[in-house]
């Protein structure tokens, strides 16, 4: 206890609550991230390629409306009171989907997802306001939140596959309700330290203040029944988000372009080319909880022991290389660098994709070992997962301090939404390749396990591509990665006279 309390003590105010939030506000979505394709099939009766459809619009809705919470925050309503009004719709959402029926599940994800879609950025926005840019501790601090929140998702897990189990869909929702609602409270304990720092609301008089705390309000409400329209026609849906994607990839493109400090212009390019390289990586690891899951209840052997693993259970091996690794990579990376090491984001990246191809290209292996009953051995999805957590915890984490230190002040909230946005986007994709998983019930695994395998070899060669473009990169990507101390200490260079 007292080493929590000395590591809490040398972080600025608030960021030890944001860390205790973190974990409470996670709990809904991890029961819904983890199981919503299994209530879905199992509950509901979907098939296969409409529970895709569905947990690919989910992720699409959840990180695309970051972009518009990214916005909103510190501008129309503050960051904390956005994060708060999300937490009651999401609150009210699990309430519903605990109903039952299609019809209740339809609202009540348009409730959640306003909610979660317009909230998470206040969390990273409120944490990274504490830290000056140049701040080498905003990295850590991004780390240990980031094993905040893989401690929510710890506890998900755990429920949602004891409810599992039991086939009590109703009391899985019902905790992540309360769960949820638990983050309210704490959020309300701590409202002075969590206060945002420096956003344009802080800079506008008392009328203004109300004008556009009512405008957000509006918009918190009015999106409900838009996101509840767009989960009716997946499809359309689907289009709307690539389109938004791009005219956003464009717009900030634009920015680079006319932005006026050659080295924020530079450190957005990188910016922009990273986050293409981190849209494939996010599309094949949210297959994990849409087509991956369906083969790992279908065709894995879950017997460990004498224990039958819930495929909500599996996601737990995810959760502990983050929460294990996050901080532990945290102080080795410091180590590392002190003497001498260039571990920077660039190679980070290289490396993430590089391990996020492994974990599906030894998938086809295990598929050629299976029994003649053709169950995969439990042993491969777990190195599978394995290779993918620490691509993650190499990508994630620093992916959002990343733009701390890439974005200028002005273009922070809009490239903290952009970076889930593109999350958003890997969602649908990650949909649209689970269609294209076995959609047959009550055959033998060895019937589907040859399509299986196909897919799996075709997603992992394609991140090979991919992370081999980006490791030819690297030099480029240093060139056009600096802080302004680097600049400033830069010798100068006299142009000789004409």
């Amino acid at each position: 206890m007292s080493f929590i309390k000395d590591k809490f003590a040398h972080i600025p105010e608030g960021a030890g609550a944001l860390f205790f939030i973190q974990i409470f506000a996670t709990l809904g979505f991890g029961v819904l991230q983890s199981s919503l394709v299994l209530y879905a099939t199992k509950h509901l009766q979907f098939s296969a390629a409409q529970a895709a459809a569905i947990m690919g619009v989910f992720g699409a809705f959840n990180y695309g409306l970051h972009l518009f919470g990214g916005y909103l925050g510190g501008r129309f309503l503050s960051n904390r009171n956005l994060f708060v009004g999300g937490m009651v719709l999401q609150v009210i959402g699990c309430a519903f989907i605990a109903g039952g029926t299609a019809a209740l599940m339809y609202w009540g994800l348009a409730l959640f997802l306003t909610g979660s879609g317009l909230n998470v950025t206040c969390l990273n926005m409120m944490l990274t306001q504490r830290f000056e840019p140049e701040d080498i501790r905003r990295e850590g601090a991004f780390l240990w939140n980031y094993a905040g929140m893989n401690v929510g998702f710890a506890i998900s897990f755990l429920v949602a596959g004891h409810y599992e189990n039991l086939q009590d869909y109703t009391a899985m929702f019902l905790f992540a309700t309360v769960g949820n609602f638990a983050a309210i409270v704490i959020a309300a304990i701590n409202w002075k330290a969590i206060a945002d720092l420096d956003t344009p609301l802080l800079h506008v008089n008392r009328t203004q203040f109300l004008q556009r705390f009512a405008v957000g309000i509006a918009i918190l409400v009015g999106l409900v029944p838009v996101v509840w329209l767009l989960l009716q026609y997946p499809d359309y849906t689907e289009v709307i988000v690539y389109t938004i994607c791009t005219f956003v990839g464009l717009y900030l493109a634009f920015l680079a372009m006319k932005h006026h400090d050659a080295r924020e212009r530079n450190n957005m390019w990188a910016y922009l080319i990273l986050t293409l390289g981190s849209l494939v990586f996010w599309a094949l690891y949210q297959m994990t909880t849409n087509g991956l899951i369906i083969f790992c209840e279908r065709n894995v052997n879950r017997v460990v022991g004498s224990y039958e693993i819930a495929p909500q259970w599996i996601q737990f091996i995810n959760t502990a290389v983050i929460v294990l690794g996050g901080p532990t990579m945290s102080a080795l990376f410091v180590r590392l660098r002190a003497r001498g090491w260039n571990i920077d984001v660039p190679k980070q990246f290289s490396i993430s994709l590089i391990l996020m191809s492994l974990g599906f290209l030894i998938l086809p292996i295990g598929i050629k070992t299976a029994g003649a009953d053709g169950m995969v051995a439990f042993q491969w999805i777990f190195w599978s997962y394995i290779f993918q957590s620490v691509g993650e915890l190499l990508i994630s984490p620093v992916g959002y301090a990343m733009i701390g230190r890439l974005a200028p002040k002005q273009y922070q909230g809009i490239m903290m939404g952009s970076w889930m946005l593109v999350t958003g986007v890997a969602s649908l994709m990650a949909g649209d390749f689970s269609k294209m998983v076995p959609d047959v019930k009550g055959v033998p695994a060895s019937v589907t396990n040859p399509a299986y395998s196909d897919l799996f070899m075709k997603l992992g060669l394609g991140c090979v591509v991919v992370a081999v473009a980006l490791v030819v990169l690297i030099p480029t990507l240093r060139r056009l990665i600096k802080d302004k101390s680097e600049v400033d200490a830069a010798p100068l260079v006299l142009e000789p006279a004409n």
